[in-house]
């Protein structure tokens, strides 16, 4: 796609009256990201860039956006090495992920701003989502945050995880987490003074689960 189609594009919706653009797993296009922003913005145009990733960045790179991004959005996935390893091929995911959100923070702080409707403006939202039989996993990754980091960063915990055939072969994962394994990791979130944020209710699964056996899975979310 020329990058007039895709300016044209992102243009189209501007039009509309959404004023947010995020991209998604961007990593391996940071080049092209920034050529985009600095096209749209040539346009006159200012909406608010949001940096939509799973965490596994070289802070290096995250540095490189220091006054371009707007609005940081990074999974916090791991901080056990060995499952890292495991389930996404990478065992250094903690020492990553850890040190990409610390540049994140250098550059934003740790409030999140918000518009008069309710949208992010500026910062940062953490997202992490509880596996089964790994809570352990979880209580780590928020006692990292909050010990290491700040624990008045926002965070979205999620309970939407759901086995596909893929997993069968992990017998932990053969299943959604449990209402014991989600009330561990809240009460932990809450005795480590982590207040900001969002929390997905136990029954997140019924309503976030696109069906991929379809031409347009996310169709109705």
């Amino acid at each position: 796609m020329e990058l007039n189609e895709v300016v044209g594009r992102v243009t189209d919706i501007l039009d509309r009256g959404i004023n947010m653009v995020g991209f998604v797993s961007p990593s391996h296009f940071i080049l092209q990201m920034k050529i985009i922003i600095a096209a749209i913005e040539s346009l006159g145009y200012s909406p608010k860039w949001v940096f939509n990733t799973n965490g596994y960045d070289k802070p290096e790179t995250i540095k490189t956006l220091e006054g371009l991004i707007d609005v940081y959005l990074p999974d916090f996935k791991y901080w056990d090495t060995l499952l890292a390893l495991k389930l996404s091929d990478v065992a250094d995911y903690p020492e990553v992920a850890s040190r990409s959100l610390k540049e994140m923070v250098r550059q934003k702080g740790t409030s999140l701003i918000l518009s008069e409707e309710g949208t992010a403006e500026s910062g940062i939202i953490i997202r992490h989502l509880i596996l089964p039989g790994y809570v352990e996993n979880s209580l780590n990754v928020l006692r990292y945050i909050a010990n290491n980091v700040s624990p008045r960063l926002h965070i979205s915990l999620m309970s939407q995880y759901y086995p596909t055939v893929n997993v069968t072969s992990y017998p932990h994962l053969f299943r959604s987490i449990t209402a014991k394994e989600y009330k561990q990791v809240i009460e932990e979130m809450e005795s480590l003074g982590i207040y900001n944020g969002w929390l997905q209710e136990l029954n997140s699964i019924d309503h976030y689960c696109p069906d991929f056996s379809k031409k347009h899975p996310f169709e109705n979310y």
